[in-house]
């Protein structure tokens, strides 16, 4: 995601590092403010947690997302399955009234009959053998199609529950993805407290756009459809990080990933965690252009290798989608495609 702590420093890091300690030298030496390096460090420290927090936050809403859109389209299956259903049980019901009005016309309505006209279908399937003038394939067609009516209505109820639960989770995950905003807009506040000219420096190390094209020369893709999904993000460079989007004109890390392969013709899963099981996996050392690295040991994070060292990636809020070295946090798998 950008800032976070790690063995290899990310070029932000080393950036910001290289501009802090140049401005701060500079105003030690002139005697205009004192050096204070130890607040940058927490600020950075602080800044690196909330960025972290704030990705696995996404990714987590995006999973929700995914799950419930799942869930509404087996609730709406299974509804048109018990309207079906409930169709040819009214089918049914209306042939054996033509066989009630028969028998109120020779003399009366036989009780049996009545109780199939009941508000109650269990009571009547509870005493379905008591309906003597009822042919027992008629009774037994009715108490299939009931069974059924009950499974499907069983079914919606457990979909709509899941559903319901789901989207508790949804507003769970976008609470929590406010309260990270939350905590976001106080580190810039604290940003805001160092002089004009360090948080000038800070902001063009940190947020700069990095759309320059480093050094891919002979660098290329080992199939077609890696190679259409490279020049697809390569294409995205610049556009801002979106929470939750999936482009054109905006992206989260697994979102920027998804679109560019759909450009190539190739469907992954919506979420970092899923996108890392799309293929096979191999070694960094064997990485090649297309493939896709996740980061951090939950896979919160994911980029795409470039070749020569580097990834494409949307960082984090504030961030536009830009190359980054593919060790600016740990590597927990690569994926090819």
């Amino acid at each position: 995601m950008g800032f976070h702590r790690r063995l290899v420093p990310s070029g932000f890091d080393r950036g910001a590092s290289a501009a802090l300690c140049v401005l701060s030298a500079a105003a030690a030496a002139l005697g205009a403010v004192p050096a204070v390096a130890a607040p940058h460090d927490d600020t950075r420290a602080e800044v690196d947690r909330l960025y972290e927090a704030a990705e696995q936050a996404t990714e987590a809403y995006n999973k929700a997302d995914e799950r419930a859109d799942s869930l509404r389209g087996q609730v709406t299956d299974a509804q048109d399955r018990i309207a079906r259903q409930q169709e040819r049980i009214n089918t049914m019901r209306e042939s054996l009234g033509s066989l009630a009005g028969a028998q109120y016309r020779s003399g009366g309505l036989d009780p049996s009959l009545a109780l199939l006209f009941s508000d109650d279908p269990d009571d009547y399937l509870d005493k379905a053998s008591a309906l003597d003038r009822i042919t027992a394939r008629q009774a037994g067609e009715l108490d299939e199609l009931q069974s059924a009516m009950r499974e499907l209505a069983q079914e919606r109820a457990e979909a709509a529950g899941k559903l319901a639960e789901l989207e508790r989770s949804r507003k769970a995950v976008g609470t929590h993805k406010r309260t990270v905003e939350k905590k976001l807009a106080r580190a810039r506040q604290l940003l805001n407290l160092l002089p004009s000219a360090e948080r000038a420096a800070y902001d063009r190390a940190s947020r700069s756009g990095r759309s320059d094209l480093p050094d891919l020369t002979g660098v290329a893709a080992p199939s077609g459809r890696a190679a259409a999904a490279v020049a697809a993000a390569r294409s995205a460079l610049g556009k801002p990080y979106v929470w939750g989007a999936t482009g054109p004109t905006g992206f989260d890390c697994s979102g920027l990933m998804q679109w560019s392969y759909a450009q190539a013709g190739v469907s992954l899963p919506r979420t970092s965690q899923a996108q890392r099981y799309a293929g096979r996996q191999v070694p960094l050392s064997q990485a090649q252009p297309g493939d896709l690295v996740a980061y951090r040991s939950d896979a919160s994070h994911v980029g795409m290798y470039m070749g020569n060292g580097q990834v494409i990636h949307a960082p984090y809020p504030g961030a536009p989608v830009r190359y980054d070295p593919v060790g600016m946090m740990p590597v927990s798998s690569v994926t090819r495609v």
